[in-house]
């Protein structure tokens, strides 16, 4: 579905924005980037601003026309920060363009993007089947063009991995994964028998050992804080190793 999602960008000036705006793209899944027209491409300041995201660079598609570029898409989106400039369908939020854009991506759908001076032309928007803008501050909501390839992408980006059919997860670090149950019930014995040895406990006292026990579930505390956990409780535990054996 995300392979679906075209991200066009129309005469685009400096090609440094090129790189940021595949940059943007490959952080939200997005790899398919057409070129209408740039005024330098290729270029190595649109490879050394991808960092890291050159082989969208590499791939993307130089076309001559706007209407070259979308001509498969069943659904175009103009971005532009004219409001309501020609009587299109026009989504007031990012968030519900995402989803009807995400929703239609079994077939190839297109973000559009204009100049950096002054975006897209009428003849332009008529290329598109809807508008978006991105709501800002009324007295500077000036973006820059991979700032806006940004948002945009990450909306669409949102909305794929809220559907179920996404089965997204997001990874975790190995040091953040959670406890088994055995490793939680050996650190709690280890914590009653330190508790026990250093008189803190003189007698079974179920209610105190039970208020601990909730007290770390509500903490859910990581392997490897559990593993810190019984480090210190380690290091407070009485040595009961011989003398002559130490020596």
């Amino acid at each position: 579905m995300l392979a679906n999602i075209r991200i066009v960008l129309v005469q685009t000036y400096h090609p440094g924005n090129i790189g940021a705006s595949a940059r943007a793209m490959k952080t939200m899944g997005l790899t398919d980037l057409v070129l209408v027209n740039p005024r330098c491409f290729p270029d190595p300041e649109a490879s050394r601003l991808a960092a890291g995201a050159e082989d969208v660079i590499d791939r993307a598609r130089v076309v001559g026309s706007l209407g070259e570029a979308v001509s498969d898409c069943v659904q175009v989106v103009g971005a532009s920060a004219r409001l309501r400039s020609l009587p299109l369908p026009h989504f007031d939020e990012p968030e519900a363009m995402a989803r009807e854009l995400v929703a239609n991506a079994d077939d190839p759908v297109a973000l559009v993007f204009g100049r950096e001076r002054f975006g897209l032309t009428n003849d332009e928007i008529r290329c598109c089947s809807h508008q978006v803008n991105i709501p800002a501050n009324p007295d500077y909501g000036i973006l820059n063009l991979a700032q806006a390839v940004q948002v945009l992408a990450y909306e669409t980006f949102k909305a794929w991995r809220q559907r179920h059919e996404s089965q997204y997860r997001q990874p975790r670090p190995a040091e953040e994964r959670q406890p088994t149950r055995e490793q939680l019930e050996h650190f709690h014995e280890h914590l009653s028998r330190v508790m026990r040895q250093s008189g803190f406990l003189t007698q079974p006292h179920a209610r105190t050992e039970a208020q601990l026990q909730a007290l770390f579930a509500r903490a859910q505390p990581s392997r490897k804080e559990l593993s810190l956990l019984r480090g210190l409780l380690r290091s407070l535990e009485p040595d009961t190793t011989d003398a002559s054996d130490r020596s």
